[in-house]
């Protein structure tokens, strides 16, 4: 019996140091080998670290518009749980069918969605529809969710928005391929905001606090706060309103010319800061999944390469003029020449006959440029001023995804080739535009920036961009003496290939392009590229613009008569707008046998179709100016037979007078503009003089009147505001 006690009493006391042994093992092995593990998990069970979100940095173009900023948004979420249990699960489908536009089917998933265990989500986001909505349509949904509430006598909808941040773009379309866009994930996608993404987004900042076993924030706890640090505000070289006429022009001319795409730029050819840089088709960054199927994101201006045509005869004649080998007055034999493996031929193949050089600068004579660049300056001195000019390289934008082009002529006719822009050379249009501005301003390379400045709003630096000169390619007498051939290129409306870039009261300089496109190697002439570019006024640059359509419907209209009249609206209305006076002794060249004070007759279009109507102003060398959305023709103004002065442009109505949009007025003349309104029967109030700064729309007895603001060209109002939506296009044959 006592041998038995000792035994029970042995095993319980073995097993209590077992145990307490193991307790203690145990013990070491929280408390020694897993204390790190165990006090970091403890410390995530009372501690609460809240991400404080930085704000993405502004851009805004160089007057301080808006382009694009971080703005409030809203997610919407459903409770599928509430919904079921009150039994309102038709009318939520409905409703956020129609305010999100959500397929119903997806909806009725969502609002059923449960778990594995048959449960019902407390709490779905209602993607892609409902996410990261704007104010406006986060109103809508709330209301709704009141609604339903009230309908239903419930305290809950099971409808929720949660707040949020999205990227916002205030001009929409405005400049999309420089701004580029961010994903509904907030990854930086294209344009400047990916160029600029680490600069843009800034650094997240966090607050770590203590908190009880209830979850409440213990008051005394000791915080660690980490303030974010928001992103830099980055100020563009671009101009809002020289970048809405440029988008303007182009939205016409692409309506009427129905190309592949268009582009065009502006620049300062002082500076080379971009004023403007648009492509078509373009894309709006606030719903660019939209646009996916037709990809519209690429930017043509910096990206797209091409063979450039004559625009690219700049090159040659400044390289002639540096050289001393280019004189006016020489003559030399039209039509066709030789050169080793090849036959070059002007565009009228039988030629024009003996003629003189400027002569074959006016018309853009293949073989004059041959003879220039192949035969005088020959092969090694033409591919230097070719490099000279930035050819084959990348600019140096601040924009992703930029091309460098391509210069390797090989054989004998590589060469030839190249000296009136086709062979084995491949250029963007900012290098062109580059090249043309180096004539403009005096024979500097000067690097191309969109970027005027980026400020830091942590320490309040702001970082300024200074003009880069690259090299000096021409002498300046030698590139105003370029300049001066050039102007005559378009101010001799006889025989000047850009004839149709001329504006009264501005002396413009340019060259026309037609490039035909390779297809499978061989050039294919229904497929074709045509430009203009140009700079004005020739005696003090303003302004610098390439224009670029690739594939016009019609492929037998050329640069001078696709590409010239874009160039010469958007020229005309910014060189305004800068308030750069005109030359009241400018005027075409008198050889032209056309002088300002000509004119000619108006035509009779009345029972025409709009695109018949234009037809026939192109075919008589008459400048138009559409009014409406229409496809017929309503009226024309001025009536027929009446004189048309050369410059003035005809009015085509497409509307019925009450229905047409009053345009946007900013930078016209006052003549102008009252021609315009006195077209649309709008009655008209004045104020100041010079040129429209500003208008305001009123209606007086149920009729619309527009009071004009102007300002003399050398003040120009930088508050000048837009009524209405541009709804006038001028195009010229």
């Amino acid at each position: 019996m006592l041998k038995r006690i000792r035994l029970r009493t042995l095993l319980i006391g073995g097993c209590i140091t077992l145990f307490f042994a193991l307790i203690m093992i145990r013990v070491f092995m929280l408390q020694v080998v897993q204390a790190d593990f165990w006090q970091e998990h403890a410390e995530q069970q009372w501690s609460t670290k809240k991400v404080l979100p930085a704000s993405r940095g502004t851009i805004t173009d160089r007057n301080g518009n808006v382009l694009a900023v971080d703005a409030p948004a809203y997610t919407v979420a459903i409770n599928p749980k509430l919904i079921q249990q009150f039994g309102i699960q038709d009318d939520v489908v409905n409703g956020l069918h129609e305010l999100l536009g959500k397929d119903k089917a997806e909806l009725e998933q969502l609002v059923s969605a449960t778990k594995k265990d048959g449960e019902y989500y407390s709490q779905r986001e209602v993607r892609n529809e409902g996410w990261k909505i704007d104010q406006e349509l986060r109103d809508q949904v709330a209301a709704f969710s009141e609604q339903l509430k009230e309908a239903h006598k419930l305290g809950d909808s099971g409808i929720y928005l949660i707040k949020e941040q999205k990227r916002y773009y205030p001009e929409n379309n405005l400049a999309s391929h420089v701004l580029g866009y961010l994903s509904r994930e907030g990854e930086a996608v294209s344009g400047l905001e990916a160029y600029f993404d680490e600069e843009l987004k800034g650094q997240n900042g966090s607050i770590e606090y203590k908190r009880d076993g209830r979850g409440i924030e213990i008051p005394k706890a000791s915080e660690i706060y980490t303030p974010e640090k928001d992103g830099k505000n980055i100020q563009l070289t671009i101009d809002y309103t020289i970048q809405y006429y440029v988008q303007e022009a182009m939205k016409e001319a692409f309506a009427d010319l129905q190309p592949i795409s268009m582009t065009a730029i502006v620049a300062d050819p002082n500076t080379m800061e971009i004023l403007a840089m648009a492509n078509l088709p373009d894309y709006n960054p606030n719903s660019y999944w939209e646009d996916v199927e037709q990809k519209n994101f690429y930017n043509h201006a910096i990206k797209s390469v091409y063979e450039p045509g004559s625009t690219f005869k700049i090159v040659t004649l400044a390289g002639a003029v540096q050289e001393g080998l280019f004189n006016p007055d020489a003559t030399y034999k039209s039509g066709s020449i030789r050169v080793p493996g090849q036959t070059i031929h002007d565009l009228k193949r039988a030629g024009w006959g003996e003629i003189s050089y400027l002569e074959g600068v006016k018309r853009s004579s293949n073989v004059a440029f041959v003879k220039l660049g192949y035969e005088m300056l020959g092969p090694e001195k033409l591919k230097q001023y070719v490099d000279n000019f930035g050819f084959g390289s990348k600019t140096g934008i601040e924009l992703p995804g930029e091309a460098k082009g391509q210069v390797t002529p090989v054989q004998q006719a590589d060469f030839a080739a190249m000296a009136y822009g086709h062979g084995q050379l491949l250029v963007t249009p900012l290098q062109q535009l580059a090249a043309i501005s180096a004539v403009a301003n005096g024979g500097k390379l000067l690097e191309p920036h969109i970027v005027k400045s980026i400020n830091d709003p942590q320490t309040g630096e702001t970082v300024k961009t200074s003009v880069k000169e690259i090299r000096q390619v021409l002498a300046s007498e030698k590139a105003e003496e370029v300049g001066s051939y050039l102007e005559q290129v378009v101010s001799d409306q006889k025989i000047g290939t850009g004839r149709h870039a001329f504006i009264d009261g501005y002396r413009v300089a340019g060259k026309t392009g037609t490039a035909v496109k390779p297809v499978k190697g061989v050039y294919d002439y229904t497929k074709q590229v045509v430009s203009f570019i140009g700079y004005a006024p020739v005696d003090d640059p303003k302004v610098a613009i390439i224009v670029l359509i690739d594939e016009p419907k019609n492929s037998e209209l050329g640069g001078g008569a696709a590409a010239a009249p874009v160039f010469q609206k958007i020229a005309s209305q910014t060189l305004q707008y800068l308030g750069v006076p005109k030359d009241k002794a400018q005027k075409m060249e008198a050889g032209s046998q056309k002088t300002q004070s000509s004119s000619v007759k108006t035509p009779d279009l009345t029972g025409m179709s709009l695109q018949n109507a234009k037809d026939t102003l192109k075919s008589k060398g008459i400048s138009y100016a559409t009014l409406g959305h229409g496809q017929s023709l309503v009226s024309q103004f001025p009536k027929a037979g009446s004189a048309l002065k050369q410059g003035q442009p005809m009015y085509l109505l497409t509307e019925d007078q009450q229905q047409l949009s009053i345009p946007v007025l900013t930078g016209q003349s006052l003549r102008e503009a009252l021609e315009l309104l006195s077209v649309m029967g709008i009655a008209v109030t004045i104020e100041g003089e010079g040129y429209v700064v500003s208008q305001e729309v009123k209606e007086v007895d149920g009729k619309r009147t527009v009071h004009l603001v102007l300002n003399p060209p050398n003040s120009p109002d930088p508050d000048s505001v837009e009524e209405e939506g541009e709804d006038t296009a001028s195009d010229s044959p």
